[in-house]
């Protein structure tokens, strides 16, 4: 490799992989680190910010995520429709009740830079509740 010049990776030469990821018994703030690392591609030696050089990732199990301290019923998720009274606040744990993916997925979605890449970066993730997904052939047999 010529050291004169920058590596830019193009779209053509990335080769992304598939990880399966179990959320059993995981704290889920260092599983969306980990989670987000995976989908930039920060631990490839070919890793450019501003291109996505990620790996595709599945996450089972999300029902059996873990939350420290007093987050359970401290932390809220919140949105609003627009409407007077219409702001909607629910904590983790009616979250998890109602649509356990969304607290993975909320979770890796607040850990990726705010860019016009992070949607793109942020389809490679697959979450699923239990520990059967259909990404069987992708992945491999394992």
């Amino acid at each position: 490799m010529d050291m004169n010049k920058a590596f830019f990776l193009h779209k053509e030469d990335r080769a992304p992989r598939w990880h399966v990821l179990s959320a059993k018994g995981k704290v889920l703030g260092r599983l969306a680190t980990e989670i987000a690392d995976l989908l930039r591609g920060k631990g490839k030696p070919e890793f450019t910010a501003h291109t996505d050089s990620g790996d595709y990732v599945v996450v089972t199990d999300c029902e059996a995520v873990d939350l420290t301290g007093n987050k359970w019923e401290g932390k809220t998720y919140s949105r609003y429709s627009g409407y007077k009274s219409g702001l909607k606040v629910e904590t983790a744990r009616q979250v998890l009740a109602k649509r356990p993916t969304d607290l993975v997925y909320k979770a890796v979605k607040g850990m990726l830079p705010k860019n016009k890449l992070s949607d793109q970066v942020l389809s490679k993730l697959r979450v699923y509740v239990g520990g059967e997904h259909p990404h069987i052939a992708q992945v491999g047999t394992k």
